[in-house]
This record gives structure tokens, C-alpha cells and sequence, in this order.
């Protein structure tokens, strides 16, 4: 067996250029069905690296997401009285009433408009992010139309530099830093003072609530509590539960996407494969009768020539590989379905990625060598050396 496996070794060192190109078309495939995972991967990171384990969430029961929810001033103080919330370093509780608005802004270069999500913070929004900081500028002050930007907005949108102004709401606001929440969701966003947002957009009431539990565990306690008062019409998540169920829909069409140009794509790689083995069966007949009459039984043939079509299936998958590993370097932005607002992401590989792609690439040559292999298999030793 270490013979036949050497021999298609050789065979296709021989054959370079059918080989490379064969090659080609099954990386070329694989670097399709790594990126379109890596793309879902990426999104579904940032938004889980948005939340916190420790934080909780407050919808309106029955919102998908803040764009969608509505919390009452009267449920908001109820929820801010709750004994089990954290208490920061100045003694105060580690709870904010944040609104979230969706308005449209140029992006640089085309002048083309997208969507950008404001939001309405308190002074303790930033206590309850870990994860943010300030790069330029200083925060905003409560009260004042003064705004702070995160950086994938300041890249990619026009006139969002430090000291610049914007209008939304028929207001003028004034731009006084730029933070970076790393590879968060909120580094997508614009954050301004909450009461004067609820103003500008003449709302009372808020979109949601954000706190943090002095202990996790208190999770049960404070979810039964706003199930049992019926005052509290409400449903609490995890903040990181949250985030991961905002990535769920656009990671499933990603998902149907990539596994629709996956196949189609395969399709030609596969036949590509399959030609090319076909072909060096047909060029080798002499030498199959000869490892025939040599003693090698046709399950050996057989798995030689498959063993041959994989081993260019797993060059092919790794040179695709290496290829889609540079997509680490980009960073993109998409549209968030849940709320319809532009969300900045990069692409991320992950083991489970490369195995993923790597079996597939084997798939790939498994498929598109098995017909020939079970061809050069069923040769007959006098019929192949008669062939000269």
C-alpha cells in the first residue's frame, strides 16, 4: 500500500499543470465556503462581545429588540429599586434607561446613505461597558446636545470627526469624542444624552433597561419577581443571550447563502476533479495492468486512485484556506436585520472552520474520484498491458 500511496504521490508531482489547476477550482470553492462562514462567525462574535454575562437586559414582553421596545418612566423606576442590582464604585446603582433611535447618514467616498443607531445613555451606560474607550475627546455632558461617536462610524461616515456637528430631529449636535468598543456593536453607534433624545423625538418612554446583578446567580430571583407583578409587562435576557439572538437571523442567511453558491460552485469543482481522474486513468492503463500483474489486488488500484483525487481535494481546501485567512485583516459592515442599522464586523477563522472546509474539500475529491478510481479498478490485467 505505501507503494500505491507513493505512486500517486509521484503521479501528481508529474502532472503539475492538471494538478494545479484542478487544484485551483476546488480552492477557489473552499474559499467561498470558509469565507461565508467566516463572515457568520465574525458577525456572531461582535454582537456576543456587545454583551456582558453580568448584565441584564429589560424589554417590553414579546420585543425581538430595542428599536422595537417601549419601557414606561413608572416600570423604569420600579426595576431601579430592585435590592439585587450592583452598586459602582461611587455607591451608586449600576443602572441605565438607554433609548435606542435608528436615523440615516452619508458614508464616506459615494455620499450613499445608511442607517446608524443612536443611542440615549445615562451616566452609568459607560460603567456597564468594560469595553470601551475613549480614544478622542471627552464624554458628553447630560443635558447638552453633545454626542460621542464609535470609531466605526467616524471611519465610514461623512462628517463624523471630533468637533464637527450633524442634525437629526431638527437638532444640532455637536461631536466631543470618539470611543472604541473594539469588536463590539458599539462601535457602530453614536451615543447622546437620553432626556434629550427622548425630547428631540418627543417620546416618553425608553427602549430599554440595562443593569448589573451584585451577584449573577440573582438572575432567578429578579426574572420571577417581574413575571409575578403585573405592573412589570416585561421580559429580561442576559445581555449577552441578547446580542447572540440579534445575530441569529442574518447568521441563518448567510448560512442558506453560503451553502446555495457552495453547492453550485462544488458542482463544477467536483466535475473538474472527476475529468481530471478520468484522464490520468486513461493515461495510465499500461501501468495499472503492470501494478496488476505486479500482485496489487483492485481494491488497491481503487483506493490509490481515490487516496489521489482526495489528496487534490486537501491541496486544493488548503490553499483556499490560506486564502480566506486574509480576510482576518478586513473589516466590513452590514446591514443588522433586527434593526436595520449598519453593523462594522470582521472575519473570523476558528478550528471548527478550517476542519469544516478541510472535510469538505475531501468531499469534493471523494466525489469527483470515485467513479474513475472504481473504473481503473475493474481493468483487466490482459486488456490494460495489450494497451500501448
Amino acid at each position: 500500500m505505501v507503494i500505491l500511496l507513493s505512486y500517486s504521490f509521484r503521479n501528481l508531482w508529474t502532472r503539475k499543470l492538471t494538478t494545479v489547476l484542478t487544484s485551483i477550482g476546488m480552492a477557489l470553492v473552499v474559499f467561498v465556503f470558509s469565507s461565508i462562514l467566516m463572515m457568520a462567525e465574525g458577525l456572531r462574535i461582535t454582537l456576543i462581545s456587545t454583551g456582558s454575562f453580568e448584565n441584564i437586559v429589560i424589554l417590553r414582553k414579546g420585543s425581538s429588540s430595542e428599536v422595537q421596545s417601549s419601557i414606561t418612566r413608572f416600570q423604569a423606576s420600579l426595576l431601579e429599586s430592585f435590592p439585587e442590582i450592583a452598586l459602582g464604585e461611587d455607591g451608586k446603582r449600576l443602572f441605565s434607561k438607554e433609548i435606542v433611535v435608528i436615523i440615516s447618514l452619508p458614508k464616506r467616498g459615494n455620499k450613499k446613505e445608511s442607517y446608524v443607531t443612536i443611542r440615549g445613555i445615562e451616566e452609568k451606560s459607560f460603567a456597564l461597558r468594560h469595553n470601551l474607550t475613549i480614544i478622542e475627546g471627552r464624554l458628553p455632558r447630560a443635558g447638552t446636545h453633545e454626542i460621542i461617536s464609535g470609531k466605526a462610524v467616524s471611519d465610514r461616515f461623512e462628517g463624523i470627526g471630533l468637533g464637527q456637528t450633524i442634525k437629526f430631529g431638527a437638532q444640532q449636535w455637536q461631536i466631543v469624542g470618539i470611543f472604541d468598543a473594539r469588536n463590539t456593536g458599539f462601535n457602530s453607534e453614536i451615543w447622546v444624552d437620553v432626556e434629550q433624545l427622548l425630547q428631540t423625538f418627543r417620546r416618553n418612554s425608553y427602549s430599554s433597561v440595562i443593569f448589573r446583578l451584585h451577584d449573577p446567580k440573582d438572575f432567578g430571583i429578579i426574572k420571577e419577581r417581574i413575571e409575578k407583578d403585573p405592573r412589570l409587562q416585561l421580559d429580561l435576557k442576559r445581555e449577552v443571550k441578547y446580542y447572540e439572538e440579534q445575530s441569529a437571523m442574518m447568521r441563518k442567511f448567510l448560512r442558506i447563502l453560503g451553502n446555495t453558491l457552495t453547492i453550485i460552485f462544488s458542482i463544477g469543482a467536483i466535475t473538474g476533479a472527476m475529468i481530471t481522474m478520468y484522464g490520468a486513468v486513461a493515461n495510465r492503463i499500461n501501468e495499472i495492468g503492470t501494478l496488476r500483474a505486479l500482485g496489487f489486488q483492485r481494491k488497491d488500484i481503487m483506493i490509490a486512485f481515490m487516496f489521489e483525487s482526495i489528496l487534490l481535494g486537501v491541496i486544493g481546501g488548503g490553499a483556499g484556506l490560506v486564502l480566506s485567512s486574509f480576510l482576518q485583516f478586513f473589516t466590513i459592515s452590514t446591514i443588522n436585520f433586527q434593526t436595520f442599522s449598519e453593523l462594522a464586523f470582521s472575519f473570523k477563522l476558528t478550528f471548527e472552520i478550517v476542519w469544516k472546509s478541510i472535510a469538505f474539500s475531501m468531499g469534493m475529491g471523494l466525489i469527483g474520484g470515485i467513479l474513475p478510481a472504481i473504473r481503473a479498478s475493474r481493468m483487466r490485467i490482459v486488456d490494460a498491458l495489450r494497451v500501448s
